[in-house]
């Protein structure tokens, strides 16, 4: 049973956010604009084609590698585009249909139901904070502690982890529903099929590794560890104003993850688009400042998860003599 858990237990952090900017910036930074999503999704489709083109075309490996790479993160990254959809950030104005069109075509290249992702991800708000009810941190997160088993998300094995999570909470899901995120899925099977095999009779078993089996199999899995690495993972839990982890915004990762890196920040305003929040962050580095938050890097990040073996939804900072906890003590710069 959903408990709305972060609602609950964030009544003095919400007042409070209510009032650390002032009222008319707080709306600017809410404002949304289409032509900049769709200027973005473009450039992405993009990115996807010419990379798409490039790894059929081209077998120089010193060309292939950077272009697998570049294609695997772009795959991930139509699921933040989805996310901007299921969050109604696309629009000035309610335009259902317009939003249920873009959700379909943002979920197919990650192979994803988007009314499941919507589902789980606005569960995920809600319950924010709950080992159980959150079904990100309930199904998702890593059980064992161990260094092996949290590598295995960074290989193949995520989509079996993955859709099983899934296929768990969706069970808890009314049959209507089901039905729908099931023919989704269909769906975007079926689009996944269609392209490799095109690839394969057009252009060969080479081609198709470098374009298709490379980057959905071995890069997305790594940038969506990564991401997720930068969401809830490094916590104090018992502070709501500290349950995401705060990002230093950079703009290599920013461009890399679409902002969505700046996690922490969307869980405060979910309703500001992707492309306000590096200023939303600068924004808030005195609430940031007076709560003693500590500001994270990637390498940090991957330090504390994979060398120090930290747990999930724990204090890293709590560990003794923590390079990651040194390393977070002083506030930097921000870069936008």
């Amino acid at each position: 049973m959903k408990t709305h858990y972060y609602s609950g237990h964030a009544v003095a952090l919400r007042r409070e956010l209510g009032t650390v900017l002032p009222r008319e910036q707080l709306r600017a930074f809410h404002r949304k604009t289409a032509v900049r999503h769709v200027v973005v999704a473009a450039r992405q489709f993009a990115i996807l084609g010419l990379t798409t083109w490039g790894l059929v075309q081209i077998s120089n490996p010193l060309i292939w590698i950077p272009l697998v790479l570049v294609q695997g993160f772009t795959v991930f990254n139509f699921t933040v585009l989805l996310h901007e959809v299921l969050h109604h950030l696309v629009f000035a104005r309610p335009r259902p249909r317009l939003e249920r069109l873009l959700g379909l075509l943002y979920a197919v290249p990650s192979g994803i139901s988007a009314s499941q992702f919507t589902r789980w991800h606005l569960d995920h708000h809600a319950e924010l904070g709950s080992a159980d009810a959150d079904p990100k941190r309930h199904h998702l997160s890593p059980k064992r502690n161990a260094r092996w088993f949290k590598l295995l998300y960074c290989t193949p094995a995520l989509f079996p982890i993955y859709f099983r999570a899934a296929r768990r909470e969706t069970a808890t899901y009314p049959a209507d529903l089901r039905r729908t995120i099931a023919w989704e899925r269909q769906l975007s099977i079926l689009a996944h099929l269609a392209v490799l095999a095109a690839i394969w009779t057009l252009a060969g078993t080479a081609a198709a590794l470098r374009a298709y089996v490379l980057p959905v199999f071995f890069v997305f899995p790594i940038a969506f560890t990564l991401n997720r690495l930068g969401q809830h993972y490094d916590i104090d839990p018992a502070e709501p104003a500290k349950w995401s982890t705060l990002v230093r915004g950079h703009w290599f990762w920013n461009f890399a993850f679409l902002n969505s890196n700046y996690h922490l920040e969307h869980h405060y305003f979910p309703g500001v688009p992707f492309y306000r929040l590096p200023a939303l962050q600068r924004a808030l580095v005195p609430f940031y400042e007076r709560h003693g938050m500590r500001w994270h890097g990637y390498g940090g990040l991957i330090r504390g998860w994979l060398v120090e073996n930290r747990a999930p939804h724990t204090d890293w900072s709590r560990a003794a003599a923590s390079p990651v906890a040194r390393e977070s003590q002083a506030l930097p710069p921000v870069n936008g």
